[in-house]
Order: C-alpha cells, then structure tokens, then sequence
C-alpha cells in the first residue's frame, strides 16, 4: 500500500509555519464516478478516505523560521508518511522464485575501469571474483526455477543463513527453552524524556478479543506520531494506540513476520534522533536500542527484519552505513574491527567496495551491532530483500543501485541512476527484476540475469518516492506493479518483456 504524504502547509506574511493542530483521524466515505477508474480487471473504487492527524512540534521545539525549501540552513531529516499492513492470517501466494546469480558481475567491468581500491592487484582480483562465482549453485535466473514452498523447504541445503555457522549468534536455551522474549519497560507508564505521550484506546483489551483475525492491522509513522489502527473495524479511524514522541521523528518501521500472532508482534522504528525503538504493540511493551547513538549517531533512513530471523534487523543510516542489530543484545560503545587494522576509507571516486567494519562472522558478538557494513559516503534511501533470502538491493542519494551477496557480505552488482539520487527499490514476486524510482522523475526496471535496464518508465512529473509490485496480478509473462511520487500521482503498470520495443539506434553491448 502507497500513503501520499500530506499536501505541504505554507507560511503565512509573518515567516513562521501555521500549524493547524490536528488530534484525531478523520474517516470520510467517498461516492461517485470520479472515485473510480477502470482497467483490464474491473473498476477500481475509493471507498474510504482515511486522513491522517498530523502532529504539531512538541512545545518544546523552535518554530521553523524559514520553511523555504533552498534555504542553505540544514533541514532535520524526514522520509515522509510510511505505512505497513499487517494481517495475522494472510492469503498465501504461491510464486516461482529464479536464483538471483549471474555469469559473470557487473563488478568486473567496473573494476576493469579502475574503479576498485582494493589492495590485491586487478587481476587477481578478477581470478578470485570469477572462481568465488563459479562456486555458486549451478541454478540460475534463467533456467532454474521452484515454487516458493519448494524453495523454502530446500533454502538450508542451497543457500546459506545469515549468521549461519557462527556459535556467538546461536540462540541460548535455557531451562523453559527458546521463550520469545518481550521488551522490558512499560511504554505507557514511562518516565522517559524520550517518549513524550501515549494514548491507548479505552478499550483496547476488549477491542482486541472481539475483532475479525482476517482483519487488517495498520501501523504508520508521521512526523513524531506512531499510529496503530485496525482497518477491519467498523471505527478504524480511532487509534489502538497513538505514540508521540518528544522531538525525534520516527522515519521508518517494519513488522516481523515471523512472530506476528494474536498475542504478539514485534515492530521496530527507527528516528530521525539514530535511536531504534523495539516495540511490542499486545503488551505495551518497548526498548531503545542505539540509544542516543551509542553506535551510530546519524538518522535512521530504512529499516526492515533479516528474513526468517526473529531477532535480527537492519537499519540504513543516514552516513551511508547498513548496521545489523540484535534485538535481544544490549548496546556497546563500537569501535571498527576492520578500520583499526587496516586503515581502509571509501574514496569520492570509488563506488565498488563494501567496507566490513564488523562481520556478522566475528567471534565478538556479546552486544550491538551484529554486523556492520560501509557502501557509501551519502544517505542510503532504500534497501530490499530478494525473495530467496539471499541478496540485498540497496539504493542512495549517490545515484547507484548495489547488489549484496548479505550472508556472504559480497557486493556482487552496481548500476547507475540516469539522473540524481535513488529513493526506493523493490523486486519482483518471482526475483527477476529490480524496480527503482528516483530523482529523475523515473520508474527504471532491472534485470539482474542480463544485467542491464530492460525499461524505464515515464510518468510521473516529481520524484518517484515508492514502487511496489501487486502479486496478484504477476505470472509467468505479465507483470503489475505501481509507483508514487510526490507530484500525488499513483500510477498502475503492466510489464512483460513480449511487449517492450527497442529505441531506435541502440544496438546490443
């Protein structure tokens, strides 16, 4: 699901922001043909308008003076509205999951440039980034190709875990066995200066025992405010609950998957202050993790549970850092495993190295972080999951698209924008391809098999701030995706490869 941000407030003749001071959600029904559009499948219609209150600056903020957006003054970080579904007992989807490996890497052709800072020499470089390649399973993107429960009973003998092999991360059993664990302090009866309200509803208990399990959770950041709503009921623009925090942002959040359950769910969000809050919705339950930067000072960009872990995450810093945390470890002053000894730097000009400040197969892993990884000097905007748990698109201000190998820690691939920075990436159901939007106003499709661009898509007039693929309505040839950007355009896609021409003039390379 998309959420378009809200339309921007401007200042009235005496410089400051009016802010109108919004409390509750409002819920408004909407009705007639221009709340419908219709496609191949049927007609599309708006049935409820849900507008989200967006919080005033805590009083003990300082008004914003000059809200002009090319003002030289830095701006605090913001992302924008983010918004999850959570179901706790989703439909499932059955889709063809292709091996994200390649012949060769794109790397090569960019360390053949001389892009590479690497202390080894070229060419033995080259030798070992082809025979760590052929190394790989033989089941490639193109040819190879199983059903997601095939795939999922088969990924311990085809692909490794992250962290697999490595003792210091081995869960501890202990006399009730592996009890999931829930954070410790009571985030309603907190004293923190961190947290500055929360609103439970009155009846949450009972609200929670008389709704539909096929209902819809939704949770949402905007500005300081976290929002938990239950979209299966018949008042869902009431809150279960309603966070506000003092000064810091929350800029992203994501549900496990794994633990979700009627009596538990484990979210994690990360602020505009680098703290990472681990939350537990049922009990009220939360702890700081990073707190006030003790690893990693910047903001918080991106953040999403490692697939198939209940307690690993990773988080997008704001410097150009992807961090690993373990929920359940306590926080510790890091210092770079990697930098001390070697003294290595990612140079202006060099895009094609991954930085191991810590790796998730250190013996040192009695606290926060896991792992800790540096791919660029700019703001990481985006990262996701391949579908077969193996690789990592990440996204930046930077303009590059990188491939990781995450529980190998490899850097594999790297593409560049047409034009400025990315803002969001994704992959599609079945692996093949690499959706991004950008600055240039550009939904660009990748495919990794060939690697190269097998499309770009014009449309919107701004920045392209989300794109997401509709499983439901992507097969063996045809594919459905969607995007929005901040001209509040949402836009519909179908993509097969049958259909694509090639421009004129462009020959094969």
């Amino acid at each position: 699901m998309f959420a378009i941000p809200p339309p921007p407030r401007y200042p009235t003749t005496s410089g400051l922001i009016t802010t109108t001071l919004e409390t509750a959600n409002t819920l408004t029904t909407r009705e007639g043909p221009e709340y419908t559009f219709q496609v191949g499948e049927g007609t599309y219609i708006l049935r409820d308008d849900l507008q989200l209150a967006t919080p005033p600056p805590h009083p003990s903020e300082a008004p914003i003076v000059n809200p002009n957006p090319l003002a030289t003054s830095v701006a605090p970080p913001t992302t924008g509205v983010k918004l999850s579904l959570v179901s706790l007992n989703p439909k499932q989807i059955n889709t063809d999951l292709y091996r994200t490996t390649t012949a060769t890497s794109s790397l090569l052709r960019w360390r053949s440039l001389g892009l590479n800072n690497s202390k080894e020499p070229k060419k033995v470089e080259e030798l070992k980034e082809v025979k760590e390649i052929e190394k790989e399973p033989s089941v490639s993107i193109e040819t190879g190709s199983d059903t997601a429960s095939q795939h999922d009973s088969s990924k311990s003998s085809t692909t490794k875990a992250f962290g697999e092999g490595n003792a210091a991360l081995s869960p501890v059993m202990t006399r009730e066995g592996l009890k999931r664990r829930k954070p410790k302090n009571n985030i309603i009866k907190s004293n923190s200066s961190f947290v500055s309200r929360v609103i439970p509803h009155e009846s949450l208990t009972k609200k929670l025992q008389e709704r539909d399990q096929g209902g819809t959770f939704a949770f949402i950041n905007i500005n300081r405010a976290f929002q938990w709503l239950d979209l299966s009921s018949t008042s869902k623009q009431d809150p279960m609950t309603k966070i506000l925090f003092t000064k810091a942002h929350m800029l992203c959040h994501d549900v496990n998957s794994l633990t979700k359950h009627s009596t538990h769910m484990d979210i994690v969000m990360g602020s505009s202050a680098s703290d990472i809050i681990w939350y537990e919705p049922i009990s009220q339950k939360y702890a700081r993790i990073n707190k006030n930067g003790m690893i990693n000072s910047s903001a918080v960009s991106t953040i999403k549970w490692i697939p198939g872990s209940e307690n690993l995450f990773l988080a997008a810093h704001m410097d150009g850092t992807l961090i690993v945390y373990d929920k359940e470890k306590e926080d510790a002053p890091f210092v770079s495993e990697e930098l001390v000894d070697e003294a290595i730097s990612i140079e202006d000009d060099d895009q094609s190295v991954l930085v191991i400040s810590k790796s998730v197969n250190s013996s040192n892993q009695k606290a926060n972080p896991v792992a800790c990884w540096k791919i660029s000097n700019q703001t990481i905007t985006d990262f996701a999951f391949s579908q077969d748990s193996r690789h990592l698109a990440v996204v930046g201000d930077d303009g590059y698209l990188r491939i990781i190998d995450y529980p190998s820690e490899r850097l594999t691939d790297i593409y560049s924008s047409y034009y400025g920075g990315f803002t969001c990436v994704c992959w599609s159901p079945d692996g093949k391809y690499v959706l991004t939007g950008g600055q240039d106003d550009l939904v660009t499709i990748w495919s990794l098999a060939e690697r190269q661009i097998i499309a770009r898509c014009h449309g919107h007039d701004s920045w392209v701030t989300a794109v997401a693929f509709d499983p439901w309505r992507c097969d063996e040839r045809t594919y459905r995706f969607g995007s929005v950007g901040d001209d509040c355009k949402l836009l519909l896609w179908d993509f097969s490869v049958g259909m694509l021409h090639r421009p004129k003039g462009v020959s094969d390379f």
